[in-house]
């Protein structure tokens, strides 16, 4: 068994159209990775640096290296669903569920570092965790694989949670 789940009567997509596919999924989740970056990284010397955190805050090169590799854990999960459902269409609304938690993902850099805002990110957080463990539950009935792949991603934003409410009660 290779743990996908076919959910309907869709035909696997084309080898070119599956290539083609895999560097929008890439494409989009890296393209929402770069917009956050951009709010972060403006912000790092001239906020985050003084803030308080906690003694458990990983050094500032280990971010984007988490980052990068969770990203693109993230384009290949999103990517296998579509695949295995044969179309955006037959992966039905969990797709629209990864969508959202992306822009969730961007939200929290919007909240914590754009608007210096530990306790609305802290809130916003909880949401984004909520909306990944629900991207996992719906990826698993397309694709085991795909949602396993996005297991680092919810342990490492159940950490960034704890991460941002120390931060907030730090700082508060």
């Amino acid at each position: 068994m290779n743990g996908n789940v076919r959910s309907g009567p869709e035909q696997a997509p084309g080898v070119a159209l599956s290539i083609l596919m895999l560097f929008a999924f890439l494409g989009i989740v890296f393209a929402v990775a770069f917009a956050g970056a951009q709010v972060t990284t403006s912000n790092l010397e001239s906020w985050y640096a003084g803030i308080a955190k906690p003694e458990l805050t990983p050094a500032d090169w280990v971010f984007p290296i988490v980052w990068n590799f969770l990203f693109l854990l993230m384009g290949i999960s999103g990517w296998l669903v579509w695949r295995t459902a044969g179309s955006l269409d037959g992966a039905g609304g969990v797709l629209s569920i990864f969508a959202a938690q992306l822009m969730l993902n961007f939200a929290w850099s919007v909240l914590f570092f754009g608007l210096h805002s530990p306790g609305l990110a802290f809130a916003e957080v909880i949401i984004l965790d909520c909306a990944i463990a629900a991207t996992i539950a719906g990826f698993w009935r397309h694709s085991r694989l795909a949602a396993v792949l996005l297991v680092p991603y919810l342990l490492w934003s159940l950490f960034a949670s704890w991460l941002t409410g120390a931060i907030w009660l730090l700082n508060g």
